[in-house]
């Protein structure tokens, strides 16, 4: 059912227990969940489970949705009135600036003091022309002030920076760990839907727009500070001349802000057009094998070519804005110089100005033409902060499906690992229903095979064991305790779960065993090594334990990755085992290898084996045949072969798929 919470937002910062990083599609051991604060952006209705398009798309036999690739949809929770979306992106901001207040006030102070000196300047240099050169004054004494004047400038000018720039980075770090600690928090069903790429845009570039803004902010400030001292200062010299200077502001605002509706769509448009192109170089490059293998570059180059034309016409409307906006906000300030130069000159012939007034007043009015040119880059470089936040606030506000419960319950230290399928009714879509009333009982220490066609929910079993996602009723039980009351670090320590496609990283064999635990000694590793049966493959690797197997473990065969993939759970000594058709992507030849191994990792532990080949399920002390979702069958391999025909046609059938596969390969 969706989740429906209140909207907040950034500035109400809360500090919550998410769910455990163990929440990805890894081979699982023990995970430590660790607290992670978030920020509280606006939250939206997000769908609890959902139709899988990655991790179990067969097994559900349902439609998949359509990815969440980051545009606005209808219902999408992001308003269409692009003023609307303005302004809860500018609140965004406001609330991320908050955050950072306690330096950016250091900075802000440090260029308060440069406004004043800057300001300052100009009137010790009428001092000095009406004083020093034109009366009869010391020029020295007036010019060792301006110079003493110019070092508090410059020394400001460093500080106000160097406080900017580190509130700036540590604003972006702060933002981009709470974004990839609630990434890791969410559940499995928005991962997915969400494609990699438009994730990846929202923690580089979208957080580099924020930091970009953040550094302005005491820049920004003390700029206007400037601006109003000048503004007094003019007045306060000459009110006539001063209205005519500063008769273009009035014009200059409603550039802006004309300027600033116009630009946030477009930029907004831009930086979700360069999160598709990111998502496209991402599926090329991690399924570049496909690509290769069906001969799809040109395909691929197609995709990329489109997505490069959807930005440069995006960029040339954004372009286009700002060329019709940025001169006017250069030309109006100017106009207010020419007019005093003008008027101001004639002042000084008619005596009724000196010639250090003239000077002073020009020089004031320079100070303030520049703040005013920077107005449309400081606008557009919010507009840019406030879109990138819309669009991680879009990932922030995804409430996790998948928590811890208030009040865990626990195992004990030394669980049974008897498992129960209570009556589990499930669906990724809730009107698509995937497990029909499943009631099956595992006793501790007990294994057994999973069987059924393609699609008829055995993985699905699985992945509600470890609370990838929840029941639509029933319940998943672990020594008589629901598992959506156990804590999801406890769960996952006491569930392993092997699944049908190893996946490595790019780092060192004893680094991937490790992953789980990376305080695991070397002797660890290596027992766990030796226990999957992969004690051979240290020796055949030139760095043993300190071999990078790179990205993907694709410099492994299938064997060898999945013999780590099971040493990886082995380490944290798993009360319960899954095997998620852990020996599908080995060859049958070498399938003795794997079988062995997990024979040997079975014993003693309550294990679920989903598989297909009669030798795996061999390994199980009892066989259940699920079929379009239901529990039909329970008992031996030979039993069930000799009485329900079913069983034995779903094997041929699972049988002739993989001989079909095998000689597509060949």
């Amino acid at each position: 059912m969706p989740v429906l919470v209140e909207r907040g937002t950034l500035a109400h910062v809360d500090t919550l227990t998410r769910s455990s990083p163990g929440d990805t599609s890894l081979e699982m051991g023990p995970v430590t969940s660790r607290p992670g604060d978030r920020a509280g952006f606006a939250t939206r209705r997000y769908p609890g489970p959902v139709t899988s398009t990655t991790a179990d798309a067969s097994d559900a036999d349902v439609e998949p949705r359509p990815a969440d690739d980051g545009r606005t949809r209808p219902g999408s929770g992001r308003s269409d009135d692009p003023v609307r979306q303005g302004r809860h992106g500018w609140r965004l901001v406001l609330a991320l600036v908050a955050e950072q207040r306690r330096g950016l006030m250091v900075a802000t102070l440090a260029g308060l003091v440069w406004s004043l000196a800057k300001v300052a300047v100009p009137q010790l240099t009428r001092l000095a022309i009406d004083r020093g050169i034109v009366g009869d004054g010391s020029l020295w004494w007036w010019s060792g002030i301006i110079l003493a004047a110019g070092g508090v400038v410059g020394v400001n000018t460093a500080l106000r920076r160097w406080f900017a720039f580190r509130e700036s980075r540590i604003a972006e770090s702060r933002l981009r760990q709470r974004l990839y600690d609630h990434l890791l928090g969410l559940h499995i069903g928005y991962h997915d839907r969400a494609q990699s790429g438009q994730l990846m845009t929202r923690a580089s570039s979208d957080l580099q727009m924020v930091q970009g803004f953040v550094v302005m902010v005491p820049l920004t400030v003390s700029n206007l500070a400037m601006v109003l001292g000048v503004v007094v200062v003019l007045v306060v010299t000459d009110p006539l001349l001063a209205l005519i200077a500063l008769a273009p502001l009035p014009l200059v605002n409603l550039a802006a802000k004309r300027f600033s509706t116009r630009i946030h769509p477009a930029v907004l448009e831009v930086q979700s057009e360069q999160g598709q192109l990111a998502a496209v170089v991402e599926e090329s490059v991690v399924g570049v094998r496909a690509v290769k293998g069906f001969g799809a570059e040109g395909v691929q180059a197609a995709k990329l070519a489109s997505e490069a034309e959807d930005i440069r016409r995006a960029s040339t409307a954004t372009a286009i804005i700002r060329s019709r906006y940025l001169p006017a906000l250069d030309l109006l300030p100017t106009l207010g110089v020419i007019a005093v130069l003008g008027l101001g000159g004639h002042r000084v012939l008619d005596g009724a100005m000196t010639l250090g007034e003239l000077v002073a007043f020009n020089a004031s009015l320079v100070l303030v033409v520049v703040p005013l040119r920077t107005v449309g880059m400081t606008i557009a470089w919010g507009q840019r902060a406030a879109a990138a936040l819309e669009r991680v606030d879009e990932v922030m506000s995804v409430v996790p499906a998948i928590t811890d419960p208030t009040h865990p319950s626990t195992l004990g230290p030394h669980p049974q690992g008897a498992v129960r399928f209570d009556h589990v009714v499930f669906g990724y879509d809730p009107d698509q229903i995937v497990l029909h009333d499943i009631d099956l009982d595992i006793a501790p220490g007990r294994s057994i095979a999973l069987v059924g066609a393609t699609a008829s929910g055995k993985s699905t079993l699985a992945r509600l064991l470890v609370r990838f996602y929840d029941v639509g009723s029933g319940a998943v039980r672990i020594d008589g305790v629901d598992v959506r009351d156990l804590s999801l670090s406890e769960l996952r320590r006491t569930v392993g779960v092997v699944f049908d496609e190893p996946v490595l990283l790019h780092d060192t064999v004893a680094a991937n065993v490790a992953f789980a635990r990376p305080d695991a000694t070397r002797d660890e590793i290596r027992r766990a090594i030796d226990l999957a049966g992969a004690a051979e493959l240290l020796e055949i690797l030139p760095e043993g334990l300190d071999t990078v197997v790179g990205e993907r473990g694709l410099s492994l065969s299938g064997g060898q990755r999945q013999r780590l993939a099971i040493a990886r759970v082995l380490l944290g000594d798993p009360r319960i085992l899954v095997l998620d058709d852990a020996t599908s992507s080995v060859d049958s030849s070498k399938e003795h290898e794997i079988r062995d191994a997990l024979a040997t990792v079975m014993h003693g532990r309550t294990t679920i084996v989903i598989a297909h080949r009669p030798a795996t399920i061999a390994l199980a002390d009892e066989v259940a045949f699920i079929d379009e979702g239901r529990l039909v069958a329970r008992g031996d391999h030979e039993d069930l072969l000799a009485r329900d025909p079913r069983y034995g046609a779903v094997l041929a059938q699972l049988a002739a798929t993989e001989r079909g596969d095998v000689e597509d390969e060949v």
